[in-house]
């Protein structure tokens, strides 16, 4: 019954927001620029207020002075010798000047950006609205005085972090290089890992505030073509004053948004999002950001590594075991020690539950608020080493874990044995940082679940959770792929990984129609002796 009307209820909002869909949106007035210098330059200050930052220089040019012109720019978001060097000094020293001036007092400024300008990139506009979104996005605006058409020259040039390795994907053996937090740069990373004529980048804008840059990037002919429409429709739908982030951009797009898995990817390394985008995936970059959002996203992704494949075989595929080993640790092993302590003693061998029950002697809490006191412990200490500055915060993390522990075993607080199960789970949770949030939150239902019903609460918690894992979707692709729904295929690389070169197709839940990756036959094997004939 519950079912059917969340399903109606869904249906009908999906319809009401195909409805807003097909609402024609109301389009932004344009301006048009007047053919006055000093006209456009009242409505610009009027427009982009009085901010110190904006710089207007009027100057006069040709043989007489009789030209009146202006250049406007930001402040720190422009190259100030690209401005002094080829934009303001043709103008005051090129002999090709005197050719033109007859056509530049006619209000051609067409041929200054045809024949004075040695700037890569130049483009004739004719309304004041992209004269403010190019002189906002650290452009160059170059008004001419009795011309309706203005010239924004790409002047962009600020401080900006360079190429450095990633904090977040540390990695023994592959690529130190990470996003960082300029588009032009990340797009450039990943261009450089995919040399192929297929790969695009477009570019729109969202947030009508910030008008913050977003890239969506995918291969041609591998792409579903279906997933790119969904992407575009999705980010074109988002109406809000700021996108400062890509989580902003990932909390709008999301399929669950009340589930506590995530099911958008995200990643700081290039090769990582470049391998993403050669199976069939989409990357989305957003400007501000080093970390790129890869769609749509597996459930087994969490356990993957770039390093797995950079790695021999079977060192990979035991590291992925014991990643997948590290998660049901991290969310279980308190609840297995409530479990075991409060119901089912008759389970632990009998040497085990004499040590267990001297290390709880005169502990005056259940188990399940012991653990729950402990665990809360935890993740106050690890919030406060991940908040504080570096090395205060490792000192926190590693001298508040000694002493509290210690002093709460010593106090009679907690059992001995209870301190080693909680400073297991924590480390297992690293292992996986992906799911971090995750192993936390299910981590405490567990808990709860056990220290109420025991193995049977367990039991209904790792069930209700397959069940939610097996439901999801990430933008119409099944989470649980190529598990759920099976792909015999597909299991090379899930919780092992085979060769290299013998893994021939494409993810057949995320690629299209092009699956084949490389033809077989791709085994390596020594050479044959040739037979001699004496």
């Amino acid at each position: 019954m519950f079912n059917y009307l969340y399903k109606k209820l869904k249906f009908l909002q999906l319809n009401s927001e195909k409805v807003k869909d097909e609402e024609p949106k109301k389009e932004t007035v344009q301006f048009k620029i007047f053919s006055s210098l000093e006209e456009n330059l009242d409505f610009l200050k009027e427009a982009l207020g009085s901010s110190n930052d904006i710089i207007y220089r009027q100057f006069f040019f040709g043989s007489k002075m009789q030209i009146n012109a202006a250049v406007i720019f930001l402040e720190g978001m422009t190259e100030k010798a690209v401005i002094n060097e080829t934009i303001i000094k043709p103008f005051m020293y090129d002999s090709r000047l005197h050719n033109l001036e007859s056509e530049i007092e006619l209000g051609n400024i067409k041929c200054i950006k045809d024949c004075m300008l040695s700037v890569g990139n130049v483009k004739l506009v004719t309304s004041v609205n992209e004269i403010i979104d190019g002189c906002l996005s650290g452009d160059t605006i170059l008004l001419l005085d009795g011309c309706s058409e203005a010239l924004v020259i790409n002047s962009k040039g600020w401080e900006t972090r360079g190429v450095e390795e990633p904090k977040t994907e540390a990695v023994v053996r592959g690529p130190r290089e990470g996003f960082s937090e300029t588009l032009a740069t990340n797009m450039t990373l990943i261009r450089r890992k995919i040399k192929n004529s297929n790969l695009t980048f477009e570019t729109m804008e969202i947030g009508t505030q910030t008008r913050t840059s977003v890239s969506i990037v995918y291969l041609k002919g591998v792409v579903n073509p279906k997933l790119l429409r969904e992407i575009k429709k999705r980010l074109s739908r988002i109406n809000t004053d700021a996108i400062l982030e890509s989580g902003y951009i990932e909390q709008f797009i999301e399929d669950e948004p009340y589930s506590i898995f995530p099911t958008i990817g995200n990643s700081e390394k290039p090769d990582t999002a470049a391998a993403k985008i050669l199976e069939g995936r989409v990357a989305i970059l957003v400007d501000g950001t080093p970390f790129v959002l890869t769609v749509p996203m597996l459930f087994i992704e969490g356990f993957q590594s770039a390093e797995d494949y950079y790695s021999r075989t079977f060192f990979a595929s035991i590291l992925r075991i014991l990643r997948f080993t590290c998660f049901f640790i991290s969310i279980l092993a308190p609840a297995t020690y409530v479990m075991l302590a409060t119901f089912h003693q008759e389970l632990i061998p009998t040497t085990l539950l004499f040590s267990m029950a001297a290390g709880r002697e005169g502990v005056p809490f259940p188990a399940v608020m012991e653990a729950g006191l402990m665990i809360i412990t935890f993740e106050i200490l690890r919030e406060a080493g991940v908040r504080l500055p570096r090395p205060v915060g490792q000192a926190v993390s590693i001298v508040g874990a000694l002493v509290i522990g210690e002093a709460a075993v010593s106090a009679g607080l907690v059992g001995s044995m209870l301190v080693i199960v909680v400073a297991l789970t924590a480390v297992s949770s690293f292992v996986i940082p992906v799911y971090t949030d995750v192993s936390a939150i299910l981590r405490m239902i567990f808990l709860i679940l056990a220290g109420a019903l025991g193995i049977f609460g367990v039991g209904i918690g790792l069930l209700a959770l397959l069940v939610h894992i097996v439901s999801l979707r990430s933008f119409g692709t099944p989470y649980l792929a190529p598990l759920a729904p099976l792909s015999l295929e597909d299991l090379k690389d899930t919780l092992v990984r085979t060769h290299l070169w013998s893994m021939f197709t494409r993810p057949r839940t995320i690629g299209w129609h092009n699956f084949k990756r490389q033809e077989p036959g791709a085994k390596p094997e020594p050479p044959v002796e040739e037979e001699n004939n004496d």
